[in-house]
This record gives C-alpha cells, sequence and structure tokens, in this order.
C-alpha cells in the first residue's frame, strides 16, 4: 500500500495510490494513517491534480545513519564504524517532492545523498532485532542533503545536515517491501550519479531499529535514514536532483542558493 499525503489547495489530506503508473489516482482516507486505521472515505482525485507533500513531518525526530555503505565512507576517506553512526536532523529541515532545497549561504559545497528511509509506526524502545519488522510503518525515499565543507570544521553534523530543507522526503510511503536488496538510483540533472544496492548496507534495517532505540524512544512517524552508497557529489543553484528508489518511486527536488 501507497500512502499519499497531498493538497488541492486546502489542508494537507492523506490518501492511497491507486492505479497503474501514467494513471494514478489517490483514493481518499480519514486522519492520519499512522494514528488511525486505514478508511477510504469515498473521495477520488487524479495523481495529476494535486501537490505531493512530504508524506510525513516527524513530529520527534529523524535519526541519520553515517558511513553505513563501505564504498561511500571510502571516496570521503573515512573507515567503516564498527557500530552504527547516527545523528540528529530536526523535523524543520523536511520537504516535500518537488520542493526547492534552499543552499545557504555559510556553505560552498552542497552534496546530494540518495538514501532509503524507514518510517516508524508505533512507540517504542528496546526493540530487539528478530521484532524490528514490527515497529515499521514503511518506507519511502530520502536526499541527506549535506553542508561538506561544515562537517569536518563544525566536528559535528548538527548545522551540515540539518539545516533547513535539507532532508527531502517522498514521494509517499510504501508499507509492503523488501528492502533486503532494492536498487538506489540517483540522478543529477538527469545523470546517473549514484547506482547502489541496499544489501550494501553495513548495518541492515532491523540492526539500524535496534540500536537506535536503545538510545532512544522511537514514535510514531520517526524517520531512520539508513546511508547513501558511493557517488555522492555537489549540487548547486539551478540543478535538479532525483532519488529513484526500487519498489518505492522517484524523489526529485530542484537547487537554489539563498544570498545573504
Amino acid at each position: 500500500m501507497r500512502i499519499v499525503r497531498y493538497t488541492t489547495g486546502d489542508d494537507p489530506s492523506y490518501g492511497v495510490l491507486q492505479g497503474d503508473p501514467g494513471s494514478e489516482w489517490i483514493a481518499g482516507v480519514s486522519g492520519d494513517p499512522l494514528y488511525t486505521p486505514v478508511s477510504g472515505t469515498g473521495a477520488r482525485v487524479e495523481l495529476g491534480e494535486v501537490r505531493l507533500l512530504a508524506p510525513v513531518i516527524p513530529r520527534s525526530k529523524i535519526i541519520g545513519i553515517g558511513r553505513n555503505y563501505a564504498a561511500h565512507a571510502a571516496e570521503l576517506g573515512n573507515e567503516v564504524p564498527e557500530k552504527p553512526l547516527m545523528f540528529l536532523v530536526p523535523n524543520t529541515a523536511v520537504v516535500g517532492p518537488d520542493d526547492p532545497v534552499i543552499i545557504p549561504p555559510f556553505t560552498q559545497h552542497c552534496s546530494y545523498e540518495g538514501e532509503l528511509a524507514v518510517v516508524i509506526g508505533r512507540m517504542c524502545k528496546d526493540v530487539p532485532v528478530d521484532r524490528a519488522g514490527d515497529v515499521i510503518f514503511g518506507y519511502t525515499c530520502a536526499n541527506d542533503v549535506t553542508a561538506r565543507d561544515l562537517q569536518g570544521p563544525d566536528k559535528q553534523w548538527a548545522r551540515a545536515k540539518g539545516f533547513d530543507t535539507s532532508c527531502p522526503l517522498g514521494p509517499w510511503i510504501e508499507t509492503e517491501l523488501d528492502t533486503s536488496d532494492l536498487r538506489v538510483v540517483t540522478r543529477l540533472d538527469g545523470e546517473v550519479v549514484q547506482d547502489g544496492s541496499t544489501r550494501q548496507m553495513i548495518h541492515d534495517i532491523p540492526s539500524l531499529i535496534a540500536y537506535a532505540s536503545a538510545a532512544f524512544t522511537l514514535l510514531p512517524g520517526d524517520v531512520i535514514l539508513t546511508g547513501t552508497p558511493e557517488g555522492v557529489g555537489r549540487v548547486d543553484h539551478g540543478q535538479r536532483v532525483e532519488v529513484e528508489i526500487e519498489g518505492i518511486g522517484t524523489l526529485a527536488n530542484p537547487f537554489l542558493r539563498r544570498e545573504r
């Protein structure tokens, strides 16, 4: 099931995406599917007639995982961490499909990072690896946009990875997906720059959930960014980045530089 969050010009609504590629439509549902059972309203709207929004705005937190693909760690001259390398991103960083990523004036090296994102479905703590699937609501595409030139000088990643608009999510949440070997492709102005697979993750999704939930209580709508394959690079004003994940879809965003 594909859960969409959208607007036709009014308040955001939720729905279930239906139909074949090129002729999709949305069946309206009542309430927020993260908190209430999916119940149809009978409303129907064509996908092309709505504006898709970020499928989830975390009420609590986004947990990023750094260097979870060996080749990506190597391309930046880093060693593979023995345990998951976690960082937090504020929910004000989230934008949706086709929303602009605004490059702030304090960075001269903004980089794309296409990633699979996990959306947590219920409150949980100290989740065993073999029960991790019980707390997953679904999956979506993410771009973990990074001010690469701030990571070193700042000594931590809050500003480099948490500035406003730095975490596009979308286009929807896929609730039923085998994530063991999904192709993750990132395109910059239509050219493939990243082409990897989730099977290359050092720490798999159940392990990440167990590790994160040992430190933080996870709440419905929390998002875990699972790391990026090799091929990260600079993106600048006027360029467009697409993150396509097999079994989910494509998240695309333009990039604009904000003047001082």
